[in-house]
C-alpha cells in the first residue's frame, strides 16, 4: 500500500483563482504559454513556463530558467498570489471536461513508492521531461502541479469524498485556456485526515 500523507498547499486565494490558473506544462509550447500569458503577471506560466520571461528563442533548459522559475514562485508568495496553507491537509480535486466529472484526491505521495514499484505508472513518459520536472521540482522545492494518480475503489474515502463535495467548494470556476471546470475542496477534519491517511 502506497504511503500518503496530508500537506500545507501552496495555493492562490479564491479572488484571483482564475488568473493564476494554467493549463499543464506539457501541453502547449513555451510560445503558446508565453501568448496564453500575456499581460497576466499572474499566471502560474511565470512558474511552469519561466522561459516566457526571457526572449524568444531562449533554451528553456538552460540554468538561468530554471533560477527564474524559483524567483517566480518566491515572488508570488511574497505578493500573496500564492499562500500556504495553516494545517496539514488533503484537497479533494474535479475536473470537468465535456460533462464527464473525475474527483480525486490531492495528497502527498512517498517518492520511494514510486521508485520500487508500490506507485504503478499508467503512462510512458519521456525521460528528458521527467528530468525536467525533477529539476522543476528541486529547484522550487515544491511540485508546482498535481500528477493524476488512481486508486482501488475504496468506500472510506467515497464517503468522504461525497461528504465534501456535497459543500461548497473553495474554488469553482471554468478554465479560459481550454474549458475545463476546475472545482476545489479542502479536507481539514482532522478525524477525516486520519482516515484518508
Amino acid at each position: 500500500m502506497a504511503v500518503i500523507k496530508p500537506f500545507k498547499g501552496i495555493r492562490p486565494p479564491q479572488h484571483i483563482v482564475e488568473q493564476v490558473a494554467s493549463r499543464p506544462y506539457d501541453v502547449l509550447n513555451s510560445e503558446e504559454a508565453r501568448a496564453e500569458a500575456a499581460g497576466n503577471e499572474k499566471s502560474l506560466y511565470h512558474i511552469i513556463k519561466p522561459e516566457i520571461d526571457f526572449p524568444v528563442g531562449t533554451d528553456e533548459h538552460d540554468e538561468s530558467v530554471y533560477a527564474k522559475a524559483a524567483e517566480n514562485f518566491q515572488k508570488f508568495q511574497d505578493r500573496g498570489w500564492l499562500v500556504q496553507d495553516s494545517k496539514e491537509q488533503y484537497y479533494i480535486y474535479a475536473q470537468t471536461m465535456n460533462g464527464k466529472t473525475q474527483y480525486g484526491l490531492v495528497v502527498g505521495a512517498y517518492v520511494p513508492d514510486y521508485m520500487n514499484g508500490v506507485i504503478k505508472k499508467h503512462e510512458f513518459t519521456r525521460r528528458d521531461k521527467e528530468e525536467d520536472r525533477m529539476k522543476h521540482v528541486r529547484v522550487n522545492n515544491a511540485n508546482i502541479e498535481p500528477v493524476f494518480f488512481a486508486y482501488p475503489d475504496n468506500v472510506a474515502l467515497d464517503v468522504i469524498v461525497k461528504k465534501y463535495t456535497a459543500n461548497q467548494p473553495v474554488y469553482d470556476f471554468i478554465a479560459p485556456g481550454d474549458g475545463f471546470g476546475h472545482t476545489f475542496w479542502m479536507v481539514d477534519k482532522d478525524e477525516d485526515i486520519a482516515t484518508i491517511t
